[in-house]
């Protein structure tokens, strides 16, 4: 394929991207709207960030040594010579938008957002994917770390996912990860003829990635590595027991996880993720997200605490099919209206019963009875409701119900409404 066509010159969408059609789409929106319903709830507002920034907010965010910056992020020069970049992740975009408008705090946002990386495409993961996430700023307080944490895993119960795990841990704070950081690239150093070629040649610059590698070779070097979670301070310790003893208390099961690390520069004490057990292990994070408190200052902002977390839209539909929960089931119309007496009545009618919000369509181009009635048929519409010559002249319609076996039944046209609905309502 060349120039965004295939072998027949059929456009085709670009590489690591994909279109979303009915009724694939009704559950991506149903999804998004279950979403808004529980975080706004417990209080999060919408935030809407644009979809590209200066290059230096995510640069000064994520950290210059993230594959997301080095590797995947969309970078370009605009036309005044400002150098902009494609959104990679959701939070430091919020974070801008913090620091630049200074609500009030505390401030919990939510958004959903596509994000875009020119990473390679793999199982529910695209170029240009999907994310939902909440922001939580200006609060220290472990128990939000502990309500964040449960607005994931409720929206997972509300879908009907139940085959996934948590795994919690903890990055310290500046207090103790520095001195964590010094022993572990040097044990690192020791072993480093025994890593993966990619981190021999980089672990000094984030050594703590190195803990996240999935190649063997490194897996078998960090088994007897320093753990971050046996060396955190006072402040840090207490805060991760009572995010533990806070999750406990709410019946969520959780996993300790001295190995889970975040690749993003942001991050402090909290760290969470959860993977579904229902679909292939390399790709199976379903959330992820952790504290930032230090994320505000990087951007330029007063010191100012924050936690969130992510979750892509597209990979927890792969969940709930492997589930086989939240399938695509937009509900049926009402009503389809087949008018054969000038279209005149269709017209008028689709709008008095969607005014009255009932779900109504109709058809168009003059077709005939039989072609107006297979496509009321394919619908799904529960009830035709049927217009000709006759009905035209007296002022009535036919209402003939289509799934219940019921009787046609011919009413005024001013009853219309009220007949449709207690149709629907059998």
């Amino acid at each position: 394929m060349a120039g965004g066509t295939d072998e027949r010159g059929t456009p085709r969408a670009p590489t690591g991207t994909r279109d979303v059609l009915w009724p694939e789409s009704w559950r991506f929106e149903t999804a998004v709207e279950r979403f808004r319903a529980l975080v706004e709830a417990a209080g999060y507002g919408l935030a809407q960030s644009p979809v590209f920034e200066y290059a230096s907010v995510f640069r000064r965010g994520i950290g210059e040594h993230n594959d997301v910056v080095g590797k995947e992020m969309y970078e370009f020069l605009d036309r005044d010579g400002q150098m902009l970049a494609l959104r990679p992740e959701g939070t430091a975009s919020v974070v801008r938008a913090y620091v630049q408008h200074r609500p009030v705090l505390p401030w919990k946002a939510w958004y959903m957002a596509p994000l875009l990386r020119h990473e390679r495409p793999q199982a529910a993961r695209y170029r240009q994917h999907h994310q939902l996430g909440v922001e939580a700023l200006g609060v220290a307080d472990a128990d939000l770390d502990v309500e964040v944490v449960w607005l994931a895993h409720a929206f997972f119960a509300e879908l009907g996912l139940r085959d996934y795990t948590l795994r919690i841990g903890s990055m310290g704070d500046a207090t103790c990860r520095p001195a964590y950081l010094a022993r572990l690239t040097e044990y690192l150093a020791v072993h480093e003829g025994e890593l993966c070629d990619e981190h021999r040649a980089r672990f000094r610059a984030n050594p703590m990635r190195v803990l996240d590698c999935k190649r063997p070779e490194c897996k078998a070097v960090t088994a007897a590595a320093p753990k971050l979670l046996d060396q955190l301070c006072e402040a840090c310790t207490a805060h991760f027991g009572r995010v533990q003893e806070g999750l406990g208390s709410l019946g969520i099961a959780f996993e300790l996880d001295a190995r889970l690390v975040r690749g993003f520069d942001y991050y402090t004490r909290t760290l969470f993720e959860f993977a579904s057990g229902a679909i292939e292990a390399a790709q199976n994070a379903l959330c992820g997200g952790g504290r930032y408190d230090g994320l505000v200052e990087m951007l330029g902002g007063d010191p100012t605490p924050g936690i969130g977390f992510g979750m892509g839209i597209e990979r927890v539909l792969v969940a709930c099919d492997a589930e086989g929960v939240f399938a695509p089931a937009p509900p049926p119309l009402d009503a389809f209206v087949v008018d054969v007496a000038g279209g005149e009545a269709a017209r008028s009618l689709t709008v008095r019963l969607r005014e009255a919000g009932l779900r109504a369509d109709r058809a168009f181009d003059g077709r005939s009875m039989k072609a107006q009635m297979k496509l009321a048929d394919r619908s799904g519409a529960r009830v035709a409701v049927i217009v000709g010559p006759h009905e035209s002249d007296a002022g009535t319609v036919v209402v003939r119900p289509l799934r219940s076996g019921g009787d046609q039944r011919s009413v005024q046209r001013d009853a219309v409404v009220d007949a449709v609905k207690k149709e629907v309502a059998r």
